[in-house]
């Protein structure tokens, strides 16, 4: 069979190489940073094992179920009763369910009718085509009216796409809506869920596996060019050497990909280069009591410098018993933002919190970290389905694929393990 170098080992990268194995094929696999996981992880925060940036399951993340069960993980899948709410308005207002929505005080009663009815159709409805040459901002005002748009995902929106905030594709954020809306226990309540031990067990199952079935995992092992001949990849280099290959599946970042395979055709590398993404700066929160009974927060706030903050132990309790708050900061990673100390964000973070719960006093932080991840949301505008190049590429052996390739889904386990897999079981 075939030796497939698989560069990156995200869930994407574990998924592919773990699958090219399961299906007979000899497999390298190169990650430039010192541990795999990618974005899902974990790192000791304080005596608590927790991912760096959170994640969550829904019940239709089908590709995650098949692959827990297959590694022998089925049993730690966890399930836990969870709510969202808004900040608005200088209250903490529930929301994601009927009783909420007609509770809230600042939509008119036609106003809701039509924000429900959008809601309940979204998850209800399984074909995104008709959205795709449409704005996020077209589409919620055409259904809800622009003082909905305006009152509850504008704000959000500025706060996490900027310049392109009235631009965001329907599809996307239609994606999103579905995929929550159908992780419920019943109409009036959500429920998310978890992989016990967090997404590292996960993680570290794959490992195992493709460890066990003979493949060749480098960590700390940047790949600096794929090299072709006649058209045909040929392999990689890295600082250690060459690594000749059949084939090679890719899954790092598209800005990256022009530099690192300079034999694509010019327009190829003319279209990774389109992509645009949004960094976050992810402040990670250690406090000594609970923020909200919420998993996830809006927030709607002239002085808000956040889209919202996820209080993660209301889905996964960690054994000490304190209180971990994301608190992502979505930016365009040339602004001068971007630049600014760790401090600087950590204590925005925490006047975020405080701006939801004022009770929340300075001595209530135990402790505080981040993450800066420059490639973290690919924007994503009306009509980018033409934008994503071909998996396949020109040159033969070679498939490329990231978070955008999800589209119209949103980044996630789930949809890393069913491309991943997916792209290994091209290989003929």
């Amino acid at each position: 069979m075939a030796h497939i170098v698989v560069l990156g080992a995200g869930a994407m990268g574990l998924a592919a190489a773990y699958r090219a194995l399961c299906l007979g094929h000899r497999v390298t696999l190169l990650e430039a940073g010192a541990e795999p996981g990618g974005m899902a992880a974990h790192f000791d925060f304080g005596g608590v094992s927790i991912e760096r940036y959170y994640h969550f399951v829904c019940k239709s993340d089908a590709p995650t179920f098949a692959l827990m069960a297959e590694l022998g993980l089925a049993d730690r899948m966890r399930w836990r009763a969870t709510s969202m709410a808004y900040h608005i308005g200088g209250k903490l207002h529930r929301w994601g369910d009927p009783v909420s929505l007609l509770k809230f005080p600042l939509l008119t009663l036609v106003e809701k009718i039509r924000y429900g009815t959008l809601m309940f159709t979204s998850t209800k409805v399984n074909s995104w085509a008709a959205l795709e040459h449409t704005s996020a901002k077209d589409w919620i005002e055409g259904w809800c009216g622009k003082r909905v748009y305006e009152t509850l995902w504008k704000p959000l929106f500025d706060l996490k796409f900027y310049q392109h905030a009235d631009n965001v594709s329907a599809s996307w954020i239609w994606t999103r809506i579905r995929r929550i809306g159908r992780s419920r226990k019943s109409l009036l309540q959500e429920e998310l869920g978890y992989i016990e031990g967090g997404t590292q067990t996960l993680v570290d199952a794959l490992i195992r596996a493709i460890t066990e079935k003979g493949g060749d995992i480098r960590l700390a092992t940047p790949a600096t060019r794929v090299l072709t001949h006649d058209n045909r990849v040929t392999g990689v280099a890295t600082a250690d050497g060459v690594i000749n290959a059949d084939h090679v599946i890719s899954t790092i970042p598209t800005p990256l990909v022009s530099h690192l395979i300079p034999d694509l055709p010019p327009a190829s590398r003319a279209a990774y280069d389109a992509i645009e993404n949004i960094g976050v700066v992810c402040v990670l929160l250690k406090l000594k009591r609970s923020v909200t009974p919420h998993f996830w927060v809006n927030i709607v706030n002239p002085h808000a410098t956040v889209p919202g903050i996820i209080e993660f132990t209301n889905l996964r309790a960690v054994p000490s018993g304190e209180t971990i708050v994301y608190v992502p900061f979505y930016m365009p990673t040339e602004l001068d933002l971007w630049r600014r100390p760790d401090d600087t964000f950590i204590a925005e973070a925490m006047a975020s919190v405080r701006l939801v719960n004022p009770d929340i006093a300075p001595s209530d932080l135990i402790e505080a970290t981040l993450g800066r991840l420059k490639h973290a949301q690919p924007v994503c505008p009306p009509g980018f389905q033409a934008k994503i190049p071909p998996i396949q590429t020109p040159i033969d052996g070679l498939q490329i694929a990231d978070t955008c390739f999800y589209y119209p889904e949103d980044r996630g386990i789930s949809e890393s393990v069913r491309l991943g897999q997916e792209m290994a079981s091209r290989v003929g």
